[in-house]
């Protein structure tokens, strides 16, 4: 899954495809290099970002949409938590929504069922403004996997036919709240659900290794094939190219599901 943020205020590639255009060729790029999805978003989620209206959101991703929906031959994937924008991104070609809340803000269960597309259902602990400040758990990995099998549980119960699970690493986690996930994967494979896993340039590689967003290229792609070969379905990324090839390997070992070359 090729990240594309039509943002910008995005932690890592905030502010360089805010231009519809510049967003649609990184997008043909992206599945030039390999994506088998792109997902598109308009609103950061990044720690200590601000909200944004709906209508300023749809301002940003709709044109992106219009053109890669009939340019492209995967699915585009919208990346939001607000009813309104998954009803119009599926409108206008979006064939799989993305929501880091879970479907939990007003109305977006209902929006997402009325849209009959695939769902991912991300874990967060709080909001963006504030879910890094000193997030605590008894038990991180029951805790997130009680939580996905719940909402996934909701999404069917409400018609979605199509669930995928993400941890959501970063997101209201510490750093070893982070790492335990990553060990105990397995576990969220466990329980049926396909499973997402978005691990690129994140600030837990600024911990481990003290390096800014544009220098954690390697620690990525080395989580990508990590969680690859511990089972993950889709791994998200904005360095498309060599996660594909990280990921190939992994398979060529015989760990992983089948992957499309």
């Amino acid at each position: 899954m090729g990240v594309l943020n039509v943002t910008p205020d995005s932690f890592s590639d905030g502010g360089q495809f805010v231009d519809a255009d510049s967003a649609v060729a990184h997008a043909h790029q992206m599945v030039d290099e390999g994506a088998a999805i792109i997902d598109i978003g308009g609103e950061s989620t990044r720690p200590g970002a601000a909200p944004v209206s709906a209508d300023e959101e749809l301002a940003r991703i709709i044109p992106v949409i219009d053109a890669l929906a009939s340019e492209i031959p995967i699915p585009v994937s919208v990346d939001t938590s607000k009813p309104e924008v998954m009803t119009v991104a599926v409108a206008a070609g979006a064939g799989m929504i993305n929501d880091v809340y879970g479907f939990r803000q007003d109305g977006a269960l209902d929006a997402a069922s009325a849209c009959k597309v695939p769902v991912c259902v991300m874990h967060m602990r709080g909001e963006p403004r504030s879910m890094q400040e000193n997030p605590q758990y008894d038990d991180v990995v029951v805790e997130v996997t009680t939580f996905l099998k719940g909402r996934a549980g909701e999404c069917k119960k409400a018609g979605i036919e199509d669930v995928v699970i993400d941890p959501g690493f970063g997101f209201g986690k510490s750093l070893q709240h982070n790492l335990e996930l990553m060990k105990q994967l397995p576990e969220l494979v466990a329980t049926g659900y396909p499973v997402l896993v978005g691990v690129s340039r994140k600030s837990m590689f600024g911990q481990m290794l003290n390096k800014p967003a544009e220098q954690r290229l390697a620690a990525s792609v080395a989580y990508a094939g990590l969680a690859a070969w511990l089972g993950a379905s889709i791994i998200r990324a904005h360095d498309v190219a060599e996660t594909c090839d990280a990921i190939r390997v992994c398979y060529a070992a015989g760990r992983g599901k089948s992957f499309q070359y």
